[in-house]
């Protein structure tokens, strides 16, 4: 197989329908193995045109003329606009006529059917981070509104509450003038109840002296009738009284607040394309190895670069994550909250470390030496990390009951997409196996999907693009099980393959460029490339990172 088809879409002989197909008929437009040719243009044989399967479709399909019918139009005719033959280009109904060839006005279409796909696949791009905002607008409306009602709620809690004191308030206020009403009352009693009883005395005093002979107290008597005839003066108390405020809706309505109604306008959106990198570097035909660092690691896995100087490395078994110059030499070490080894590292744009948790389900931001919480997930497990050219956070994250795998991203810690499924079909294998992500030049989401074997791309919006899925070579006997992954400047995707100690290199369009395999790679794992595109590969069992050059 020629190393620059495909490997995801091999050409099959359309006769035999098994081979794979070395070349193509340019007339009959089909695929042919070697074998096949002869039956192919048994018949006829000059009419065809076999060209190897890369030129295929060389040959113009010119339309047939209508008016010669073994003929086909190979001119323009300008005067009448239509397409014509050799044999109506003589005749005398275009005598004189000016014509164009067909081939120049396909080669220019061609041309500016190239430049509008250029100028599209720029302009798509911006057209999908639209479409990103508007769904992630979308998906936060519940939370907006939400947020909305809540405050409604705590203002109608604050009244509710200062009404309460008031009446509570007054309630009181009624209790103290109770008793004061009660008091009086009372008062006012006990003095009837102290005349009552002199009035008593009196009557029974009279009775005795009507009864009694004895002339001395008869003589002495003195009337108090006038006494007990001025009765006491009347307490009058009057009742307390409430008297409910009349309130008006619109007094209402001031004392709770104001709600702005929902308001849109339209604004004008200025299309900026993106600048591409213009710089062409081709690919070394022998890559070589620039350094080797030992790092005192098991299991090596995980490589970011800090700087060009500078690199972070971590393994499976350790909870150190290690920093390292260029020379080998440790700068600094850091321990994992968890004490148990990070899931995987990330340097962010304010070149801060990153590094994700599976123990503790969260992702932490370690600056100046100070560790501190970046996100936190229930029902979820953080493993890849990846920082994005505008500096937001893709991380791969696989279900507690490890059946279902996903990659969202978040700007700061808020969620703003998730990419999970391909009409209905997971992307991604179910389980916790190693998925290292990154994201390519032009904003496509690459992810080595150790448990499916493949390399998964879908573009900003989340759509799958591409899988590759290895490429067939007598030299490579083990399956194809990417277990790192990373892009550069030109966006290759260089994807590393531990099983056959290799790391594949693909165009950004998942189509198969060469092998790095000629720099004594054990195992590679963990990829990452620096600013000028110096490759740091991890070996997974030998405990160091190489940095290899591979482009000129």
């Amino acid at each position: 197989m020629d190393p620059n088809y495909d490997a995801q879409d091999v050409a099959r002989c359309d006769l035999c329908k098994t081979a794979i197909a070395q070349n193509y008929c340019d007339f009959c437009h089909v695929n042919l193995c070697k074998p096949c040719i002869g039956e192919h243009i048994s018949d006829e044989y000059d009419k065809h045109k076999i060209v190897p399967i890369l030129q295929r479709k060389s040959t113009l399909i010119f339309p047939k003329c209508k008016t010669h019918q073994n003929r086909t139009c190979e001119y323009q005719c300008q005067d009448c606009d239509i397409f014509v033959c050799y044999d109506c280009a003589m005749s005398k109904q275009h005598k004189e006529h000016e014509y164009l060839k067909l081939e120049e006005l396909f080669n220019k279409s061609k041309e500016r059917i190239g430049k509008d796909k250029e100028e599209l696949d720029r302009i798509s791009p911006t057209y999908e981070e639209i479409a990103i905002e508007l769904e992630n607008q979308i998906a936060n409306l519940d939370g907006e509104y939400e947020k909305l009602t809540t405050e409604m709620s705590k203002q109608r809690e604050e009244l509710h509450r200062e009404i309460d004191n008031a009446i509570n308030q007054m309630e009181e206020d009624i209790g103290e003038i109770k008793v004061k009403h009660h008091s009086i009352l009372k008062e006012h009693l006990n003095e009837i109840k102290q005349v009552q009883s002199l009035m008593q005395k009196t009557l029974v005093s009279l009775n005795e002296i009507e009864e009694s002979n004895e002339v001395s107290p008869t003589i002495n008597y003195s009337s108090k009738v006038e006494e007990f005839r001025k009765l006491p003066l009347k307490s009058n108390v009057s009742m307390p009284k409430f008297i409910p405020k009349q309130v008006a809706r619109e007094e209402v309505s001031n004392l709770i607040g104001k709600l702005i109604p929902l308001s849109t306008t339209l604004e004008e959106r200025v299309f900026a394309a993106k600048k591409l990198n213009t710089l062409v570097r081709e690919l070394l035909d022998e890559p070589e190895v620039l350094n080797a660092i030992k790092t005192g690691h098991e299991q090596q896995r995980s490589v970011a670069c800090l700087n060009e100087e500078e690199i972070w490395t971590s393994s499976s078994k350790t909870a150190d994550i290690k920093c390292f110059n260029i020379q080998g030499v440790l700068q600094k070490t850091i321990e994992t909250k968890s004490r148990q080894n990070p899931a995987d590292i990330a340097v962010d744009i304010d070149v801060v470390l990153l590094y994700s948790d599976w123990i503790t389900r969260r992702v932490y931001k370690v600056n100046d030496n100070q560790t501190e919480e970046y996100i936190k997930l229930q029902g979820w497990i953080p493993y890849n990390l990846c920082v994005t050219s505008s500096g937001e956070l893709l991380v791969i994250m696989c279900s507690e009951a490890e059946i279902q795998s996903k990659v969202v991203r978040y700007s700061g810690s808020t969620l703003k997409q998730t990419i999970q499924f391909d009409n209905g079909q997971p992307l991604y294998s179910g389980n916790k196996n190693i998925k290292y992500i990154t994201e390519n030049r032009n904003l496509d989401i690459c992810v080595a999907d150790w448990g499916a074997g493949a390399v998964v791309v879908v573009n900003q919006a989340g759509k799958l693009r591409f899988r590759y899925i290895g490429h067939p070579s007598p030299a490579k006997n083990e399956p194809f099980k990417p277990s790192g992954i990373t892009t550069d400047s030109q966006s290759h995707i260089l994807a590393s393959d531990g099983g056959n100690h290799c790391i594949h290199i693909l165009n950004a369009d998942g189509k198969f460029l060469r092998y790095i395999d000629n720099c004594d790679l054990k195992s590679p794992c963990g990829l990452c490339v620096d600013s000028n595109d110096s490759l740091f590969v991890c070996e997974f069992f030998e405990g160091s990172v190489k940095k290899i050059k591979y482009l000129k």
